[in-house]
């Protein structure tokens, strides 16, 4: 085992001084505009060296602010991003005296300004330190003193100086931990009991770097203040910390949820839980914990969406809004098998070209044989998957199992794709139904759920709702669906290929894009379940593929209508359009919609129409150039490749005006 002392010794070794640098510290930054401040932030960070591809890691943190706004209010704002951009983990930090309308948590100007850049993979010793400041920003005086500083060296020793104290207090609470009075890493402990009111809550953000451990540290701060003992489960990049124990739940007076990601709630069943976004938990402290005490929220009777009507009424998400964030869990999690069992099989036809247009063709040979079967066992796994996280994202943990087993009943009964869809959300909200049946029962056959009761009737449920009701007439459906497509005119694939091409460059891995890309991912798997090359995937790849490869070619032709620093990232396009790496249109659409994405849209949607039009298929979901070795004709995909990233770029150089060159 791991001696847990070693790595915690290991993570308070690395301190903030070691992540920001003097070259990454502005103190009279100037910045119009949020986009502005985000542009100068990059640039900092980028001269700490600690980027690898400095415009796909501003578009990371660009779609980041899409989830809500970093700027948490106080004149704050933590923009961050966790990605593969990122070649160390580091800090930029920038002071805009004259303020920034940052949409904050607040609609109050930012003033101090934190950037942080996290590597996608390796150690997550970082998170430990980038946690440690998150906390230090909630102290008042803390943030005057950086404000007040006069140069980058006085900016880091205050820092340095307050970081030392808080490494103090971690350690005395470790030494608690250590002696049974709190929390320890491997067996979590009640905290004492003192007599005082007793709130507990979680707080967890989607990449969990700073306002998972902002809203923290002021729900802790601001129950110290009202008297009020309280204990918080952060679910951060780090993993759980200060985890919840039984007795915590028992005697709390009641439950503050503060999260915009999926936590485990069932726990909580039979107590008050307060839903909230974790922007309130750093907003609105007291209010929160107020409204626990004053036994305000409902009982909460374990089911996943009990939560997320009480955070609807608190967010205002809409239900279209949850029942997309139950696809793309099941989506994020099915892609994995997807893209990896799909290139394998094109590996596999690559390495096998010599028995092409025979029966054997991609297993001729022992590695293509080899390729083909370990692909196509990953790419069989593509529905169950969907169906399981689908069912997971509604019904937690108890809903997977029935959720994978329908999956794999759609798939055997002829029923595919959307068969799939129907049985991820059937068994979700089976299990919901069931929670509420059995939410009477003894306490003492609370265990017989999760392990008997869940499980088998949730099995039975599922399996005859697929077989009887879901698979017959989805089956036809399919069936009926295919025969269309096949028998589609040539000039009704072109318009289905312009369409689909052109929804992959509306909202650059959006919504829109989003729903283009299953469709083309789902056409690779005919109504039998056996992997197949299809013409729309071959339309929704190009399409995706144009809008970076066309804002760089437009950056070579029409040099003025682009800042010198916006050139510097025409190489990075070009590369990450031909990988099939849309994003990186991200920042130049985020900074001028109006003569970007209209443009990118045209030639997009042109290339799409042609790749029909010339009969292209692909076997792979992803890949991009490096798989046009298996695409059915080839030549001509590129050919539409070309002619789309032309008609974008010509449009996007016409009609966007001359930048400043200095």
């Amino acid at each position: 085992m791991t001696d847990v002392r070693f790595l915690e010794s290991e993570e308070s070794s690395v301190r903030i001084a070691d992540l920001l640098k003097k070259e990454s510290i502005d103190l009279q930054a100037q910045a119009a505009d949020k986009a502005g401040a985000i542009d100068h932030l990059v640039g900092l960070m980028e001269k700490g060296g600690h980027l690898n591809d400095a415009a796909a890691y501003k578009a990371c943190v660009l779609k980041r602010e899409e989830e809500g706004s970093t700027g948490i209010g106080e004149g704050i704002a933590i923009p961050h991003a966790k990605t593969d951009a990122v070649a160390t983990p580091g800090l930029a930090s920038m002071i805009v005296r004259q303020g920034v309308d940052y949409e904050s948590l607040d609609d109050e100007p930012a003033y101090l300004f934190f950037m942080i850049a996290a590597p996608a993979g390796g150690a997550n010793i970082h998170l430990e330190v980038l946690s440690r400041l998150s906390r230090m920003l909630m102290d008042d005086d803390f943030r005057e003193k950086l404000m007040q500083a006069s140069s980058a060296d006085e900016y880091l020793q205050i820092i340095t100086d307050a970081e030392t104290v808080q490494l103090a207090e971690d350690a005395a609470e470790e030494a608690a931990e250590e002696s049974g009075q709190n929390d320890t890493v491997e067996t979590p402990s009640a905290a004492p009991d003192t007599g005082r009111p007793y709130v507990i809550g979680v707080t967890a953000c989607p990449t969990g770097i700073a306002h998972t451990y902002m809203a923290a540290e002021a729900l802790e701060q601001k129950a110290s203040d009202m008297g009020v003992d309280i204990k918080i489960e952060t679910n951060g990049s780090g993993g759980v910390k200060h985890r919840l124990t039984v007795d915590d739940i028992r005697r709390a007076a009641g439950v503050i949820v503060a999260a915009d990601k999926d936590v485990p709630v069932e726990r909580f069943d039979g107590k008050r839980v307060l839903f909230v976004k974790v922007a309130a938990g750093i907003k609105e402290p007291q209010a929160l914990i107020q409204q626990v005490l004053d036994g305000t929220p409902p009982v909460f009777h374990g089911t996943a969406s009990e939560s997320e009507a009480v955070t609807e009424g608190e967010s205002g998400e809409s239900t279209g809004r949850q029942i997309y964030k139950h696809l793309m869990n099941g989506v994020s999690h099915m892609l994995p098998f997807v893209i990896g069992g799909g290139i394998l099989i094109a590996l596999a036809f690559l390495f096998d070209m010599g028995n092409a247009g025979t029966a054997q063709f991609g297993t001729g040979t022992p590695l293509s044989a080899f390729l083909k079967n370990v692909g196509g066992l990953a790419f069989s796994m593509m529905m169950p998957i969907l169906a399981g996280y689908i069912a997971a994202s509604i019904g937690e943990r108890p809903a997977l199992m029935p959720g994978i087993v329908g999956g794999f009943l759609a798939t055997t009964g002829g029923s595919g794709f959307f068969g799939a869809l129907f049985a991820g959300f059937i068994a979700g909200y089976l299990i919901i139904l069931l929670k509420k049946v059995f939410s009477h029962l003894p306490q003492a056959l609370e265990g017989t759920k999760p392990i008997l009761i869940y499980p088998v009737l949730g099995l039975v449920l599922i399996g005859l709702i697929m077989t009887y009701i879901i698979n017959p007439p989805t089956s036809v459906f399919n069936h009926w669906l295919a025969d269309t497509l096949s028998s589609m005119t040539t000039s009704s694939r072109i318009i289905l290929g312009l369409i689909l091409g052109g929804m992959m460059s509306i909202d650059f891995g959006g919504p829109i894009n989003k729903a283009a890309y299953v469709f083309g991912t789902a056409s690779l798997m005919d109504a039998s379940g056996a992997a197949v090359s299809s013409g729309i995937m071959a339309s929704v790849m190009i399409g995706g593929m144009v809008p970076p490869i066309a804002i760089s070619l437009s950056m070579l032709l029409f040099r003025k209508k682009f800042t010198p620093k916006e050139r510097q990232s025409t190489i990075t396009n070009f590369i990450m359009g031909l990988s099939f790496i849309t994003e990186g249109a991200i920042p130049f659409a985020a900074s001028d919609p109006l003569h970007i994405i209209p443009p990118c849209a045209i030639g997009a949607a042109v290339a799409g129409a042609l790749s029909m039009l010339f009969g292209c298929a692909v076997p792979a979901p992803h890949g991009g150039i490096f798989v046009f070795g298996v695409v059915t004709n080839w030549p001509m995909y590129f050919v539409s490749l070309a002619a789309g990233a032309v008609i974008a770029a010509v449009i996007m150089g016409v009609i966007r005006k001359k930048q400043p060159q200095s």
